[in-house]
């Protein structure tokens, strides 16, 4: 390994989607750029390796997106799943900034593709990936190493000192040995606090350490805090995140977005006691599978199941474990270690109160239940057509909320104002504007907008 250059013009710390796009901005400029990664080079990215789609305002068809997504819509959809605990400054500044990144995107090695069966409902509002989060995380690297960028992986950061109003040295472990940058400029792209379990479990109790982590296992919050303790000013709740139903049977940490399961607006969801607890026709997928982390880690033991028939089998993108599966819902039941007579009278119960009318799987159709509490506004027909299909929910957490509280030029806002020489992007100050509750696509749109920002303000700094 060659020894790390350590006095460059800017040091960036995290090597996922907001830590390339500053680092292609600023090196794009002529200054000298390294990238400190934890994540050993085939783990590399961060949570970025598992997305697939960017959330993007356009005033018309643009690329692979129909139709038009304006500013204000754009923004409402915002308010509806974060209930308007939001920095609307940020908030609209991100939005408006979003259509012009679809182009430097693509300018720098990302393809789109159109959506795909399943997420058809996104077509007008997000971008997809071809090939995924994993794709445009290599295309990034590919640019960044063409500018000159040094990257360095295995090499996680252990404190930034603040020194008045600026940082001063930055250390860090690469293998086995401890080295010491003094940086011009920093920008801190390191993520969240989600992997330490010991931090999720001080905030939420001892219920977390039931969750799943479905992010990587590299963002445990270690610069986070180290900032954080010196009296960076924080943004955000320790107990809101990114967190969505997924999988049971998903590994503890780092299984991804193929672990999440969508069929939930076509269920029935209910308790480990057989009973439901929430609607689950409340909203289309895009805008409400985010709620549905918490919402199950709200149940006993922080588990739930869905169930679904036959006729709803190929609604929804296909799961990466199969259900189980059973001829009777109460043989269902019983294969998911519940209470088999429970849930059948739940399911029977929630049939009965099904209504005629016209079912549209990928639009709000209105289609509730009568009398049923609590309801089920839309997708509500009875489950009946065997045979049955079901599966195990966990929480599973993506990102956490708490972060470093920023301004609209991406600068960090210390003890006593902004730091002089510090930025900071992606999931680590997301909680600016994401108060609670997700938006899909928009953990990236977030990245990819402040990432550009803090390389162009650290850039110019160091100018």
């Amino acid at each position: 390994m060659a020894p790390p250059t350590l006095k460059p013009d800017l040091l960036i710390v995290g090597g996922g989607n907001a830590a390339l796009c500053a680092a292609i901005t600023a090196a794009e400029t002529g200054v000298s750029v390294v990238v400190l990664e934890a994540a050993p080079k085939p783990y590399r990215g961060g949570n970025s390796r598992h997305t697939r789609n960017y959330r993007c305002m356009h005033s018309g068809p643009m690329g692979v997106l129909s139709d038009a997504y304006d500013p204000d819509e754009f923004y409402d959809d915002l308010l509806k799943v974060t209930a308007g605990r939001t920095d609307e400054t940020l908030a609209r500044m991100t939005i408006e900034r979003s259509e012009g990144c679809y182009d430097w995107m693509s300018g720098h090695g990302v393809h789109f593709q159109p959506s795909l069966s399943g997420t058809l409902s996104l077509s007008r509002t997000n971008a997809f990936f071809l090939g995924g989060g994993k794709a445009l995380v290599n295309a990034y690297y590919r640019r960044a190493a063409s500018l000159g960028v040094e990257v360095h992986y295995d090499a996680p950061v252990t404190d930034l000192a603040l020194d008045g109003a600026r940082i001063s040295t930055v250390r860090a472990t690469l293998g086995t040995t401890e080295f010491e940058f003094s940086p011009r400029a920093v920008i801190v792209a390191s993520g969240g606090f989600q992997a330490d379990l010991d931090w999720l479990a001080r905030a939420w109790g001892p219920a977390a350490r039931n969750f799943l982590i479905r992010g990587t296992p590299y963002n445990r919050g270690v610069v986070l805090k180290n900032l954080l303790d010196q009296g960076v000013q924080s943004v955000g709740d320790p107990t809101q995140c990114h967190a969505v139903a997924i999988d049971g049977r998903a590994p503890k940490y780092d299984g991804g977005i193929v672990t999440r399961l969508d069929c939930v607006p076509f269920s029935v969801v209910v308790n480990k006691h057989g009973q439901r607890f929430y609607d689950e026709g409340e909203d289309v997928w895009p805008k409400r599978y985010a709620i549905w982390g918490r919402l199950v880690a709200a149940q006993p033991d922080q588990v739930a199941y869905v169930i679904i028939d036959a006729k709803s089998l190929e609604l929804f993108m296909p799961s990466v474990f199969p259900p189980v599966s059973a001829d009777t819902v109460e043989a269902l039941a019983g294969k998911l270690g519940l209470d088999g007579p429970a849930v059948a009278r739940t399911v029977a119960d929630f049939n009965a109160a099904c209504r005629p009318g016209t079912f549209h799987p990928t639009e709000l159709d209105g289609l509730a239940t009568d009398g049923l509490v609590p309801p089920k506004t839309n997708w509500a027909r009875p489950i009946t057509e065997p045979p049955f299909y079901g599966y195990q929910l966990r929480p599973g957490v993506t990102f956490t909320y708490l972060g470093l509280k920023v301004d609209q030029t991406a600068q960090v806002q210390g003890p006593d104002g902004p730091v002089e020489n510090l930025w900071a992007a992606g999931e680590i100050m997301a909680g600016s504007i994401l108060g609670q509750g997700y938006l899909a696509g928009f953990g990236m749109t977030i990245g990819t907008v402040f990432g550009r920002i803090a390389g162009k303000e650290a850039a110019a700094y160091v100018a």
